[in-house]
């Protein structure tokens, strides 16, 4: 049956939505998937992700094949162009078929007198693709990131730099968490095996298995039922740092989608855990893993900066404190974050991770562990940051994560491991 709808012409306007409107890709996704097939969704994720993935590279061949790009209300269709342009090189869309219904979406977004301009350009760059692609490679539009971020992980990291740059560039692997509940991880390896489904142990965290091919998650032995959650193995190393004990008080601070949340439960079950974040619409996620996990936990909208408008006088014996960061170390997973970024974000950033923790550290418990999380490979979000704390709290104690000279554990992105991901773990001294 025909579709009424056209998908390159939505790739467009969610691409559109994010540069020229500053939205996440997965905010801006949902909506708009809701009216196309089940079918399409995927190749709309795929077009979305892959064209963000590889912006740079989509824009320089533009530049040489277009004597000016498409602004005002025109817009859309350079965006239109870019979905063309990765169809054709990074896909196994039939040329034909690319080409014609990237065509058609100048219709659907209502500039059916720009079709030629479409047609021509993409069968220009189809004559040229070859040499415009390898001219590309010498430029540094080849490394898809933009300058200010290429030039901090440079100076972050001289050494490792170039593979940062190529595991942000790769799509990332699917890693699963297992619900000790249920199964332990050997347990439902095998049930993954029994189901055809190949999957890898992480070699030290407890509960993480790596898919060796992605699956759809209807696919998972027990998903429904709780047995298992996705969740990047990076991820998952903050609360086996954190190790949860039954009757503890624990606060997850800043615990939107609520993936730490349920891991914290899933190890101790009978913990006592408050899940606090600011955004009152990502917890509507919390709520919703928690229920699919058959959980529980008192879930608040509060400010990591105004503990007593949320936790009253209380204290706790742990504190997991996921603070808002730069992203920069899962851009494999939402490359959008290479363009709503800017590099003035970071020093704000770091200077709100340090005002949370300041409010949040008189809530630990004397003996507490408190652990500090990003998804940031940057030292200033990072390693910086608690070398600076350390030096101003002289109670607290860095364990099992780094030295005082260089404070924290940072996982850098890996193809065959987790996101890029920081870890600090502290101890309140007794008084």
């Amino acid at each position: 049956m025909k579709t009424t709808y056209n998908l390159r012409s939505i790739a467009a306007k969610a691409i559109s939505q994010v540069l020229d409107q500053g939205q996440s890709l997965s905010t801006v996704l949902p909506g708009l998937q809701k009216n196309i097939s089940e079918k399409d969704r995927g190749l709309l994720q795929e077009l979305c992700f892959g064209t963000l993935r590889v912006l740079p590279q989509l824009e320089w061949c533009l530049q040489q094949l277009m004597a000016k790009p498409l602004t005002g209300k025109q817009r859309t269709l350079h965006y239109l162009l870019m979905v063309g342009i990765y169809q054709l090189v990074h896909t196994r869309i039939p040329a034909h078929a690319a080409l014609a219904e990237t065509v058609e979406g100048a219709v659907a977004l209502k500039r059916p007198q720009l079709k030629g301009l479409i047609n021509g350009v993409l069968r220009q760059f189809q004559r040229q693709q070859e040499d415009l692609i390898q001219r590309m490679e010498n430029t540094d539009s080849r490394y898809l990131h933009p300058s200010w971020l290429l030039n901090r992980i440079k100076k972050a990291y001289p050494e490792q730099w170039e593979a940062i740059i190529e595991a942000n560039n790769q799509r990332p692997p699917m890693w699963l968490r297992v619900n000790r509940i249920h199964h332990s991880r050997d347990e439902y390896l095998a049930l993954l095996q029994a189901a055809g489904i190949d999957a890898a142990p992480h070699p030290e965290y407890a509960d993480a298995l790596r898919l060796l091919t992605p699956s759809a998650v209807s696919e998972l032995p027990g998903f429904a039922e709780g047995w298992v959650t996705v969740q990047d193995a990076s991820a998952q190393g903050s609360v086996d740092l954190l190790d949860p004990q039954d009757g503890e008080m624990i606060l997850d601070l800043c615990c939107a989608p609520g993936g730490k949340t349920t891991h914290i439960l899933e190890a101790a079950p009978k913990a006592h855990v408050l899940a606090v974040d600011v955004d009152k619409q990502r917890l509507v996620r919390v709520n919703e893993n928690l229920q699919r996990l058959k959980l529980h936990a008192e879930v608040k909208q509060g400010d990591g900066r105004e503990p007593q408008s949320w936790a009253g006088d209380r204290q706790f014996d742990k504190i997991l404190l996921d603070a808002p960061c730069s992203a920069t170390g899962v851009i494999r997973r939402h490359p959008d974050i290479k363009w709503l970024r800017r590099d003035s974000d970071i020093a704000e950033l770091a200077g709100l991770q340090r005002e949370i923790l300041d409010a949040i550290w008189p809530r630990l418990k004397p003996n507490g562990v408190m652990v500090y999380a990003t998804c940031s490979i940057l030292p200033e979000e990072n390693s910086q940051q608690i070398k600076a704390f350390l030096h101003d709290h002289p109670e607290a104690q860095l364990v099992e994560t780094g030295s005082l000279e260089n404070p924290g554990r940072q996982n850098l992105p890996h193809a065959e491991d987790g996101d890029g991901f920081y870890y600090a773990k502290l101890i309140k001294s007794a008084k």
